[in-house]
């Protein structure tokens, strides 16, 4: 069975997808992986990567569907696996489709984990840092609030708001996600394979409604 898991910043995907993997066994595929992985191998794609990558530039398409190419071609994943943060543009998407189709394979589920902006931006700009370095617990408003406001429950020290758990940051964000995720889902909605499951609940209950659209 081959997914991809889809959902904004904060949406909880990366808590259903340890879910989903320990569930059905089989591997997690993320860009971040992949990069780490291609630049220890120091494959021809993956050294290329590194040339943006080393001069702070975003990674073109082509360079990061050349560098998934190579990890999908792996014996490791002919039984499946769990696409996490790839396809993020509908050309990456499109390219997928590509690769998948030379190898006699298709995307099974395309899983979006639906939480409203609204939520996204509650839930992400409510969290606190301590500011002790050597502690750095981490709180949140709504979720794990600190029993004195402002106050780190482990070390005594103040807590702070990170620049990106700031509300403009998290919009700023959420803009750039759902401009080039829109399409995405557009574009898996039309193959039918998209999968929508109400991010909004506890953990667990969300987890059984994604085992059953796989069902």
């Amino acid at each position: 069975m081959i997914i991809a898991l889809l959902g904004g910043p904060g949406s909880g995907k990366g808590t259903q997808a340890k879910k989903l993997i320990d569930k059905l066994g089989i591997p997690q595929i993320s860009t971040g992986d992949i990069f780490r992985a291609a630049l220890k191998e120091a494959t021809p794609k993956g050294l290329k990567a590194k040339t943006y990558m080393d001069k702070g530039e975003l990674v073109p398409d082509d360079v990061v569907i050349g560098v998934v190419e190579e990890r999908l071609a792996k014996p490791d994943l002919e039984k499946g696996y769990m696409l996490d943060g790839f396809p993020r543009t509908l050309p990456q998407a499109q390219a997928l489709g590509e690769i998948l189709k030379k190898q006699s394979k298709v995307i099974d589920h395309a899983i979006l984990v639906d939480v409203p902006d609204e939520e996204l931006v509650a839930r992400l700009s409510g969290r606190r840092t301590c500011k002790n370095s050597a502690c750095g617990a981490m709180f949140h408003v709504m979720f794990n609030a600190p029993k004195k406001e402002g106050v780190c429950d482990v070390c005594g020290t103040d807590l702070y708001q990170r620049d990106d758990d700031k509300e403009e940051v998290i919009r700023e964000r959420l803009g750039v996600y759902n401009k080039q995720t829109a399409p995405l889902i557009d574009y898996y909605e039309s193959q039918g394979l998209l999968r929508r499951v109400k991010g909004v609940g506890p953990i667990d209950q969300i987890f059984a409604s994604i085992e059953k659209v796989l069902s």
